[in-house]
């Protein structure tokens, strides 16, 4: 019955982007065409029925709670074939229909595959977790095929999609044949599988994602809104004017402008959604990530933890993910809240409203003009004062500081201000 449904899913899906007009090729989109591609990517939005599951033999399988699972399960036609994608899932021994627990999906960066270590992560904080790999690969490494893009080997499988080609370089492909097209619909219905579980709360399940899988979530989030809470982790939208690989590749480029940049739909996502990044990273600079989150209709948790780095476990590693995803399933919100932010001459005050308690409060500044990756940034003392429940977190900005935010700190765990520019 599952299967039958995601099969005739599949079938209005194509009905609908065949009934939109005729395929798209080349750079120079017309705007009805580019109109025409919006409304196709929109529409992976519909891929609510749940995916039939296999396992590493092609035989049908079935997601149990206990041990870590290696599952493919169906994905959208490409170049006219079907395919399938690898995942692990791991759901924590004990759940059940009776005492569901939260889930989440996991989207890998460039690079990266189904990660067990980061379900582990997951399931270990009482979620069920299913890490996806988006292009086409396994969690099994083979030095042949090492690339620059896939730099580990991982190994491709026989039920292959699109890889990604750069950075959006198939910009010239149909709509249906390009990477993130797939990449979204892969995650789509990973969203759709788990909340099919009888043990898995559909009501209470995210999305996190990490580099490239940042961009992935970040785009996904206005498609699919079912999500409870999302985490894009360094990826972010607005990347065409951004002063470094991003900029080149996409400044003229009008299929990423006006059909792929997450900040094309990011209104329509008004789930909790947790920024997560440091001010120091090279590949996605901060005004560009503020910009994204400012675009966002939801509550926001900003957290940019200076000296943090780039990659997926330094992704995963901070507590700051599993702090945020717990308040939302838990209370519904994130838990700390900025209410308002103001610079009066060279003295700027932050205002939070906490679950939990606030410790300390720091001013993270630079001097320098240019990407923010590459500038330097230093920590000065902020004042830290509890007003009516209210935290008030006041700071002198060194005279010629051009860029700015103030951090709220309780043991671990990191609540920034919004980015500030002069």
């Amino acid at each position: 019955m599952r299967n039958r449904a995601f099969r005739l899913t599949l079938c209005l899906l194509a009905a609908f982007a065949l009934g939109l007009g005729a395929t798209l090729q080349g750079k120079d989109w017309s705007k009805k065409e580019l109109r025409k591609a919006q409304a196709k990517v929109l529409a992976l939005g519909k891929l609510v029925a749940a995916p039939q599951v296999w396992d590493d033999a092609g035989r049908p399988a079935e997601i149990v709670p206990g041990e870590m699972q290696s599952i493919y399960f169906d994905a959208l036609e490409y170049e006219g074939k079907p395919t399938r994608a690898f995942a692990l899932v791991q759901v924590p021994e004990g759940a059940s229909a009776e005492k569901p627990v939260p889930g989440i999906v996991l989207v890998h960066g460039g690079g990266g595959t189904a990660f067990e270590e980061w379900v582990k992560l997951w399931v270990d904080r009482g979620y069920a977790a299913i890490s996806i790999a988006v292009e086409g690969q396994t969690n099994v490494r083979n030095e042949a095929a090492s690339d620059e893009d896939n730099p580990r080997g991982w190994q491709r499988h026989a039920w292959s999609g699109p890889r990604r080609v750069a950075i959006y370089g198939d910009s010239d492909k149909p709509i249906e044949q390009q990477w993130m097209y797939h990449a979204v619909a892969d995650s789509v219905l990973a969203n759709s599988l788990m909340r099919s579980l009888p043990f898995v709360d559909a009501e209470r399940t995210g999305i996190m994602g990490i580099s490239w899988g940042g961009v992935i979530t970040s785009t996904v989030i206005g498609i699919d809104t079912r999500f409870a809470f999302a985490i894009p982790t360094y990826g972010c939208g607005h990347k065409f004017d951004s002063e470094n690989q991003y900029g080149k590749a996409l400044g003229d480029n009008e299929v990423y402008k006006q059909v792929w940049d997450p900040m094309v739909r990011l209104k329509r996502a008004k789930m909790p959604v947790q920024w997560l990044s440091w001010p120091g990273d090279k590949h996605f600079p901060m005004d560009a990530f503020a910009a994204s989150y400012r675009e966002a209709s939801g509550p926001r948790l900003v957290t940019l933890i200076p000296g943090m780095k780039h990659g997926h476990g330094a992704g995963w590693r901070p507590e700051d993910s599993y702090a945020f995803a717990d308040s939302v399933v838990k209370e519904g919100q994130p838990w700390a809240r900025q209410l308002k932010g103001k610079r009066v001459g060279d003295r700027y005050e932050v205002v939070f409203e906490s679950d939990k308690p606030i410790e300390g409060a720091y001013l993270v500044s630079t001097l320098d003009s240019g990407y923010t990756g590459n500038r330097n940034w230093t920590q000065s003392e902020a004042t830290l004062e509890n007003v009516d429940g209210q935290w008030i977190a006041t700071a002198t900005l060194p005279h010629e500081a051009t860029a700015w935010f103030v951090n709220l700190t309780s043991g671990s765990l990191v609540a920034s201000s919004d980015y500030q520019e002069r």
